[in-house]
């Protein structure tokens, strides 16, 4: 997965990755914008194991329901998977529980679903469950909460850059005082305020028209801070994006990509494309097509060019495969 985020991605930077403890139970709470990516990046980019809070709705299939439970991934029901299924979350947030008293680490998107928007959406109460029951069943639990927000470029495009900013730790004991309701507003509150900060975020009101204004000023969306910054002031001195360079190899190199790799590039653009009914999951099954189908191709290409042309010139076939890549990603 690591070596396919880094064909994938032009760039991924990781800012205060020192912030997440190494020795404490934690819980990172980051906003959802690109389906199935947003697990992705935070799994890759970490050497310690996480478990995985992810909507019931991608666990229909039975394949991939079992190669979401072996990236630890655990299903959590919404009133949209049913009024039924909603008991199952009990389980499952004793599981959290358990996990985190035992010093593991959870994380969980509590915006509640995924959206593209640049903004940071209300936050559904189960994060606080967790983090209440938690503390009240494991009084001793140093419990951390980590705010993780999670930027990206252009997530439509190939290739696209992204930018993960971690928070500063906050100590879950602070915010339980025993009566819950009031814990559950302030946790909320708390969270939502650092998210909106680590995160380009787009206030809703006039949102097409705010959008429209940082596009032309071609701000940096993978600097949330200045962003917010630019709405802020009125959109004066924005920072803006460096300046795109080489953009006539870059060209050239991207069309030697898509000659190269035709059958991947026809299966994503013909057959899997056309099937994704929300856009937020464009990046995720791009991202499958290319790792999947893209190292199964070379390796075919590879074999017929052996059989008539020899190992070596196969092998320089694919490293010359290998660098166009890099050269049409990372350019």
């Amino acid at each position: 997965m690591n070596l396919g985020m880094f064909f994938y991605f032009k760039k991924i930077t990781v800012y205060n990755k020192e912030r997440v403890p190494k020795d404490k139970p934690v819980l990172i709470l980051g906003n959802h914008q690109n389906g199935l990516i947003d697990p992705l990046l935070v799994a890759v980019r970490f050497k310690r194991f996480f478990y995985f809070l992810t909507r019931a709705g991608v666990f229909t299939k039975p394949l991939l329901a079992k190669l979401f439970h072996v990236f630890q991934m655990l299903p959590v029901y919404r009133i949209r998977d049913g009024w039924g299924n909603l008991t199952n979350n009990n389980a499952i947030f004793e599981n959290c529980t358990k996990l985190l008293s035992r010093g593991e680490t959870v994380v969980i998107f509590p915006e509640g679903g995924h959206d593209l928007r640049r903004t940071v959406r209300p936050l559904s109460k189960g994060f606080t469950r967790i983090v209440l029951d938690t503390l009240e069943k494991h009084p001793k639990t140093d419990l951390q909460l980590i705010p993780m927000g999670l930027n990206y470029e252009s997530p439509l495009k190939f290739p696209d850059s992204a930018s993960i900013y971690f928070g500063e730790p906050v100590n879950a004991k602070d915010f339980y005082t025993g009566e819950r309701n009031k814990d559950v507003v302030q946790l909320k509150s708390r969270i939502q305020s650092e998210l909106s900060e680590l995160t380009a975020n787009i206030p809703i009101d006039n949102y097409a028209e705010t959008l429209s204004k940082l596009e032309a000023l071609n701000v940096d969306f993978l600097k949330p801070q200045a962003v917010n910054a630019c709405i802020k002031n009125d959109f004066k001195a924005p920072v803006t994006k460096p300046k795109d360079s080489f953009v006539a190899i870059k060209k050239f190199f991207r069309f030697l990509l898509i000659c190269n790799f035709i059958m991947p590039y026809a299966v994503w653009k013909y057959y899997a494309q056309p099937k994704i009914k929300e856009l937020e999951f464009v990046a995720t099954f791009r991202f499958a097509v290319t790792i999947v189908l893209g190292p199964l191709w070379l390796l075919l290409t590879a074999l017929v060019v052996g059989l008539f042309f020899g190992f070596y010139i196969a092998l320089a076939y694919v490293l010359a495969s290998l660098a166009v890549v890099l050269l049409a990603v990372k350019l």
